[in-house]
């Protein structure tokens, strides 16, 4: 028998509510309601990773006029692009799908080898930034808000995530809201679970945070949250430029 076809979902292994958890839920109602409320242009940035289809979830049940926008990097798990081609289908949301631009990609991969990732940070980076960072500036051009799936438990770099984040908007123009900023990972599966959403299968196979296919593995147990995103980096690398606060 194969042991992983017996093994426990993400929902089973993790749905597990905080105390504060129909506190934390109408609190991100509200500021989801807040945001739509004060900005005309707003969008959702998806990873389509857990945090983010609860968020999308929570502003198609409220019918808030928040687009949705992923970015495909042209290196996703297979996994994470069904999942995308689910929710298109399904509808119910204004959903986007911004990519790289082929010919900086090939560019890249031309001068600096499909391995390039794994030479040093500046160039995990500037991959970073061709494939994920331009792209975002695309979808973001012309807006004034944006909603992310960050959460203050998920690194020590992520500790300080406030539930309205306007350290960009000197630069940008633009306001960053979190509305999960105060969730556990408990709570996160515990609303997957009871409102049965659609979620990225590799959470079953203990992948907790999925970014590229090349950059993100399982971890293990007890290992922390972000630990299979560049794990061959140092933790205090480990960000890719889209959420990096400005003082």
């Amino acid at each position: 028998m194969n042991p992983l076809a017996t093994q426990p979902s993400a929902c089973q292994r993790l749905a597990q509510a905080s105390s504060d958890f129909a506190h934390n839920l109408r609190h991100s109602q509200e500021l989801l309601q807040q945001a739509s409320h004060d900005h005309v242009q707003i969008k959702q940035a998806s990873s389509l990773g857990a945090e983010d289809v609860v968020i999308s979830h929570l502003i198609a049940k409220l019918g808030l006029p928040i687009r949705v926008f992923v970015l495909d990097t042209g290196a996703l798990h297979h996994q994470t692009l069904a999942l995308l081609e689910r929710q298109q289908a399904a509808g119910r949301l204004d959903m986007e799908v911004h990519r790289p631009e082929p010919s900086q990609v090939i560019q890249w991969v031309a001068k600096h080898g499909q391995n390039a990732i794994h030479q040093s940070i500046d160039l995990r980076k500037d991959c970073c930034r061709v494939r994920k960072l331009e792209p975002l500036a695309r979808a973001l051009n012309g807006q004034t808000a944006w909603v992310t799936g960050l959460r203050r438990e998920q690194s020590d770099a992520r500790a300080e995530v406030p539930d309205i984040d306007d350290s960009e908007q000197a630069s940008t123009g633009r306001v960053k809201y979190n509305p999960l900023a105060h969730w556990t990972l408990g709570d996160v599966w515990h609303y997957i679970a009871q409102e049965k959403i659609d979620y990225n299968p590799l959470h079953d196979d203990f992948y907790p945070s999925i970014g590229c296919a090349p950059c993100t593995r399982a971890i293990s147990l007890g290992e922390p949250f972000r630990a299979g995103r560049w794990w061959w980096e140092e933790e205090s690398a480990k960000e890719c430029g889209l959420h990096q606060r400005t003082a």
